[in-house]
């Protein structure tokens, strides 16, 4: 059936409807009798009325804006201070930018066929307006959703197959952050760039629930606590540049040679998901499985014992903390001297601990 702009649908596999707003590729935005849209694919809807395409919020709210008017006020006095469009309940928590992306998959038990939807969530008290972007290593720059987000929302931004994950290993989102009608702290406007690792759509330990989704997603950072993440970007064409000038520089007199700084030992990193050390789990039970990756940990721990200065950080997934808990006994037991923290966020997520070998005092 075709669907168009200004027809009342309803959700086949939810309940609801709406009229649709505006219709951009496969996705179909539905907007509630709140105002509120909601992008859906249009298999899943079911057009039940026609009508015209009604307002947007944003021209419905300059309406009811204009007409805030006192009733009984004498002509000639001050007009009532306009109210809100919408109602924010605002949080202390909520003043500092969260924003994160997050694929979620159709059928997480059939990764192979499965369809993923990219979801940004705006944990704060700001609007945003974003664009969200994809490229391939050989492409330019594609932008697959942009608009506006409202605080404390979660939006889906798109649907795609694995045939498309090769025009996504790269991906991008830009966003600007104000509120409506109240005071504020200025945020800086922000572009984060990310590399995407295409193949860990095909792995299942991938997804899993986090704070903001009971279901499997896989998620990304692309600001924790009003700090954008970041990532070194290199552009190609000025490192080749930056090579030539180097040759084609005239030869200066070497200087003589201080003493090399002494360097520390490379950092070591174990990822301790059983799903990257055993290819087959058939009859392991969860005891098993967490002695198996114990094992792995102690193994890696005496190969650098003998190495002061060592950094390992072991990635140990967020999950319950079972395998967190059980690493932390192990080095207070058997490691007391070494140092523990917790490894970098930005780069190996929170679940991850960071050691530093110490030799004991004897």
């Amino acid at each position: 059936m075709n669907i168009q702009i200004g027809n009342y649908v309803r959700f086949l596999n939810d309940v609801g409807g709406g009229q649709v707003s505006r219709i951009e590729g496969k996705l179909v935005f539905v907007e509630d009798e709140d105002g509120f849209e909601r992008p859906v694919p249009a298999s899943e809807l079911v057009v039940v009325g026609e009508g015209k395409p009604q307002a947007s919020r944003y021209e419905r709210a300059i309406e009811v804006k204009s007409k805030l008017v006192e009733p009984d006020k004498p002509k000639g006095e001050e007009k009532a201070k306009p109210r809100p469009a919408f109602h924010i309940e605002e949080t202390p928590e909520g003043e500092q930018l969260n924003i994160v992306l997050a694929y979620e998959p159709r059928e997480v038990k059939h990764l192979n066929t499965t369809t993923f939807f990219p979801i940004l969530v705006n944990d704060s008290n700001y609007y945003l307006y974003f664009s969200y972007m994809t490229r391939s290593d050989e492409s330019e720059w594609t932008t697959r959703n942009h608009g506006l987000v409202e605080p404390g929302v979660q939006v889906q931004l798109d649907e795609f197959g694995h045939e498309d994950l090769n025009a996504m290993t790269h991906i991008a989102v830009q966003y600007v952050a104000f509120k409506q009608e109240r005071h504020f702290k200025l945020k800086n406007p922000a572009l984060v760039v990310q590399r995407l690792d295409v193949t860990r759509f095909h792995k299942l330990h991938t997804f899993h629930a986090s704070e903001y989704f009971d279901t499997p997603v896989f998620s990304i950072d692309i600001v924790r606590s009003d700090r954008p993440a970041r990532q070194l970007v290199i552009d190609s064409s000025e490192l080749e540049a930056a090579m030539r000038e180097k040759h084609d520089r005239p030869m200066r007199p070497a200087k003589p040679k201080s003493k090399p700084q002494q360097r520390g030992p490379e950092l070591v990193v174990q990822d301790l998901h059983i799903a990257e050390l055993i290819d087959n789990l058939a009859g392991m039970s969860n005891a098993d499985i967490l002695n198996y990756q114990l094992d792995k940990f102690n193994e890696v721990m005496r190969a650098h014992l003998r190495h002061p200065g060592q950094r390992i950080v072991f990635i140990h997934g967020k999950g319950e903390g079972v395998l967190r808990r059980a690493l932390l006994e192990e080095l207070r037991r058997h490691y007391p001297a070494c140092e523990v923290q917790d490894a970098s966020f930005k780069e190996y997520g929170f679940g991850a601990t960071q050691v530093t070998i110490h030799q004991s005092k004897k």
